[in-house]
């Protein structure tokens, strides 16, 4: 091979190299969000206190499609979105799915906030223990706010990380 041969050979090899590299953080990021955790058994297996300190069996929610909010009382788009998550709530009532905020935060903090903002969902106290549940159902960047669409079945669904977009989980709501 002589000297140009030998640039084009590099050269096509560098863009193959690069090609595959680009591609394959595409499907890495693609798989990351289309394959959260596959199941709610983590969370079902936990027992977390209600903010008036009694212990709560997740498992209740068990067979029913459930909403899991995890939020904490110092996250600011955590805050925002509970007004409209907690309409929503309390429009559907249980008939279709269910809502539950588990709160990354300690008791005090909570109790503080929900003498200042009505929530119509139940809320538990998950404390910074509950940022390993979170992570267990997909939130492998460990942001706030962060939800987990599950179905009755027990699949997850759909995860969101960040402040929702109601019109998208409304969608995703209507497809259960």
């Amino acid at each position: 091979m002589n000297k140009k041969s030998n640039k084009k050979h590099a050269a096509t090899l560098l863009l193959a190299g690069a090609a595959f590299t680009i591609l394959g953080a595409i499907a890495a990021v693609k798989t990351e969000a289309d394959t959260p955790a596959n199941t709610g058994n983590a969370l079902y297996s936990q027992s977390l206190n209600d903010l008036s300190g009694k212990p709560q069996a997740l498992s209740q929610w068990k067979g029913k499609p459930l909403l899991v909010n995890f939020w904490a009382s110092w996250c600011a788009p955590c805050v925002q979105e509970m007004p409209e998550l907690s309409a929503l709530a309390a429009k559907d009532g249980g008939k279709r799915f269910h809502v539950i905020g588990i709160g990354i935060d300690s008791p005090s903090n909570l109790v503080q906030f929900t003498q200042k903002t009505k929530v119509s969902y139940p809320l538990y106290v998950g404390g910074m223990g509950a940022t390993d549940l979170a992570r267990g159902l997909g939130n492998s960047k460990g942001g706030l706010p962060y939800t987990v669409l599950i179905g009755a079945d027990g699949k997850v669904i759909k995860t969101y990380l960040g402040k929702l977009k109601f019109d998208q989980l409304r969608a995703d709501l209507a497809r259960l």
